[in-house]
């Protein structure tokens, strides 16, 4: 099978798995997820971390943003491109080209150079640290850029969607880890 043929067959499943849980055990997951990235080391050592809103059930990183210990940056889809904007908890947001939450395009941009952490929100992540999208490539184009290439990465998902191995493209670049409501785990490979 084409490996884009693969892609869109296995995104399509675990997002219909993912859509079938109650909002109760969603949030109980999530919940074990921000508990386990609070005891990190990159998480308690940053200072900037970009996140996400989460959007179709992706696990709910909302509970970490109160933490006034960290800066937060949250995406805008502009063009095939994300913008990073500093949020925080009284900022306002708006609806997205996706319908995804997003900062107000006025609000405080981040720079690379900021950044110390990016949780990054995925259909499905793999051992060696992969991840499976939506098809949209703008963390793609984010982690081939040179000024985000090296920056550390948690890739965020629920363990059903963390599996021995994903298609991949060339252009795919493994996370630093992936986070679940079982822990946080490191790629095989050695990242």
């Amino acid at each position: 099978m084409d490996t884009k043929v693969h892609k869109v067959q296995l995104r399509r499943t675990l997002l219909q798995q993912r859509n079938t849980m109650s909002v109760m055990e969603w949030q109980l997951l999530s919940d074990r997820i921000t508990t386990h990235l609070q005891s990190c080391s990159l998480f308690t050592q940053a200072k900037t971390i970009l996140a996400y809103f989460s959007f179709r059930q992706e696990p709910d990183l909302s509970s970490l943003f109160t933490n006034t210990k960290y800066r937060w940056g949250l995406p805008r889809c502009v063009d095939k491109s994300l913008c990073w904007h500093l949020w925080q908890p009284t900022d306002v947001l708006e609806t997205g080209t996706y319908g995804i939450l997003e900062p107000h395009p006025n609000s405080p941009t981040l720079k690379a150079a900021e950044v110390e952490l990016i949780l990054i929100p995925a259909v499905a992540c793999d051992y060696q640290g992969y991840r499976l999208g939506y098809g949209g490539g703008y963390y793609d184009r984010l982690l081939s850029s040179p000024e985000w290439d090296s920056k550390p990465t948690i890739g965020i998902v629920f363990d059903f969607a963390y599996l021995p191995a994903l298609p991949r493209e060339s252009w795919d670049k493994p996370l630093h880890g992936v986070c679940t409501e079982t822990g946080l785990k490191f790629p095989t490979t050695g990242v």
